[in-house]
């Protein structure tokens, strides 16, 4: 059985248009000879529609997309997921469910077992689980249809499991030749490697055909990386779709296909999700336009080269606003990214408008010696400049700051943290150095002399990160422990870290929260972004 892969990159609540790519792409598969096409985990209602899922109407179109379907497929299967009602006594009364289509009727509907509420999931809020798991005959084959997490509670792969069933297994035992996984899989840098490990096991563990189709596509802070493999029964891989791409591959039961090999490197890989995730948040919010604000730093310039990538340098502006402390070096490093990037840009220098507060307020802010309320004041008058281009023009506000400035609160809000989406928002500063040496690997892009300056706000005289914060490898380093491995202060301290920077650092991560609470969406890249999988009370008194 020739078997096409769909991996596709689909719109939440954008019915009409799902539909018509998975019929359009259906007849393509078909033309190719296939005989069974299999499209991603919700491709009709688009995945995670989180709340809009307790709609009603939602759901009625839902399911009027999926007979739109049925009755415009033929000659080939087609699997595809949906949002399933059902009418038990108990429970939400929605399934997560997949649907295969054959001859112009459903003939058969699996639902997920699985249903993972953790990170960034939280599906038991919407689903209830499936009641059993069944073998489909189909063109002579016996399949086991799974969805996304109902392949990921091996027993022979995991030393702690979430789940006490297997639904993968269960199919095997009843007799499936071949296990098909249709997934909304989002993209991290670590899972982009371990999927491979699971699958791989799960084929040779069963002894089994195993095929996996991912979608592709930004919704929200989340970005789905396709990557769909086809593992034969020997855990070999024998086809796989391109990351970051819509993509249609085949393969054959009989252990042949056409590999396709993913880019090896992750940070080529972050820089791949952070344009896409990019791009489609701002395609799939109405922005065809995006603007960023150039401070001569490299977060700044990183921001405008996904920005450029995303939009295209013709919709891309940037919008220089130097102070009293800004450098020459910096407007000039800023200038030569812009006509690198070959984007638009203006110079609105704040000085004469940071005088005005100045000399309005003498009772709060101070030429003579000023502090933090004077440097968040520059912050946040250019975010007003900002914010009112971005609204005189329509443009999406791209923001600037990166992880390691998110965590410890080295950010202002109404200020730099004033925009529409947080693009970097999870790339810790020493990740931010590694893409911007990547994206200069064949010419220079972002001006070398960014690249090598100390960083630094340039909000007082002479400022440096390194006046406030330690180095951020071994920033980064205590970040990554604590926030993404959870690390306390004690096991900090047992791992080999400076007891007292390690408690400020924390400390400063705990105060900071109110922060993260009202910044942009980000997009995700790590396995703990800040945002919906990170989840602190603001009101507490524990201390980590």
């Amino acid at each position: 059985m020739k078997i096409a892969l769909a991996q596709i990159n689909t719109t939440i609540g954008d019915f009409q248009g799902n539909a018509n790519k998975i019929i359009q792409i259906s007849g393509q598969a078909k033309d190719s000879g296939a005989d069974l096409c299999v499209f991603p985990e919700q491709c009709i209602p688009g995945y995670p529609a989180h709340d809009l899922l307790e709609r009603t109407r939602f759901i009625d179109q839902n399911l009027g997309a999926l007979d739109r379907v049925v009755d415009s497929v033929s000659g080939i299967g087609v699997i595809v997921g949906f949002a399933e009602r059902h009418n038990g006594k108990f429970g939400k009364g929605l399934y997560n469910s997949a649907a295969l289509i054959d001859n112009g009727k459903i003939s058969f509907v699996q639902r997920k077992s699985l249903l993972p509420t953790y990170d960034v999931f939280d599906e038991s809020r919407y689903f209830d689980p499936a009641q059993s798991v069944d073998v489909i005959e189909f063109h002579g084959m016996k399949i086991g249809i799974t969805i996304c997490e109902d392949v990921w509670n091996d027993p022979d792969f995991w030393k702690h499991r979430m789940y006490n069933t297997d639904p993968g297994e269960a199919l095997v035992k009843a007799g499936a030749s071949i296990i098909i996984n249709i997934a909304a899989s989002p993209f991290t840098l670590i899972k982009r490697h371990f999927r491979r490990k699971v699958f791989s096991a799960f084929a040779t563990n069963h002894k089994t055909t195993f095929c996996f189709v991912n979608s592709i596509g930004g919704n929200d802070d989340l970005v789905f990386d396709g990557d769909s493999m086809a593992f034969n029964s020997k855990g070999e891989l024998i086809c796989q779709g391109r990351e970051f791409k819509e993509d249609l591959l085949f393969f054959d039961t009989d252990g042949k296909g056409i590999e396709y090999k993913s880019p090896a490197d992750d940070i080529e890989a972050a820089i791949d999700a952070l344009v896409l995730g990019t791009r489609d948040y701002a395609r799939k919010c109405g922005f065809t336009k995006g603007l960023v604000g150039l401070s001569g730093g490299i977060d700044s310039a990183l921001v405008a080269v996904i920005g450029a990538r995303a939009f295209g340098a013709e919709n891309m502006e940037a919008l220089l606003m130097p102070s009293h402390y800004s450098s020459d070096g910096s407007i000039y490093d800023s200038e030569n990214l812009a006509r690198n990037l070959n984007i638009s840009y203006k110079i609105k220098p704040i000085s004469k408008l940071m005088d005005s507060y100045t000399n309005s307020i003498p009772d709060i802010l101070s030429a003579d010696n000023p502090g933090v309320a004077d440097e968040n004041i520059q912050a946040r008058i250019r975010g007003n400049l900002l914010m009112a281009l971005s609204n005189k023009n329509g443009h999406l506000l791209l923001t600037t700051g990166n992880k390691s400035e998110l965590a410890t609160g080295y950010c202002t809000l109404y200020g730099d943290m004033a925009g529409g989406l947080a693009v970097i928002s999870d790339v810790p500063k020493s990740m931010v150095y590694e893409i911007c040496h990547k994206i200069n690997r064949e010419k220079e892009i972002i001006p070398d002399s960014i690249l090598t300056k100390p960083p630094s706000a340039e909000l007082r005289p002479n400022q440096l990160d390194s006046d406030s914060l330690p180095p951020y490898d071994i920033l980064d380093n205590i970040l990554e422990k604590h926030i993404v491995e959870g690390l306390d202060h004690p096991a900090l301290v047992k791992a080999g870290f400076d007891s007292n920077i390690s408690e400020r650092i924390l400390s400063l991560v705990r105060l900071s929260e109110y922060k993260r609470r009202q910044a942009p969406p980000g997009i995700k890249l790590t396995s703990k972004a800040f945002g919906f999988g990170r989840r602190i009370p603001l009101a507490q008194r524990w201390r980590p």
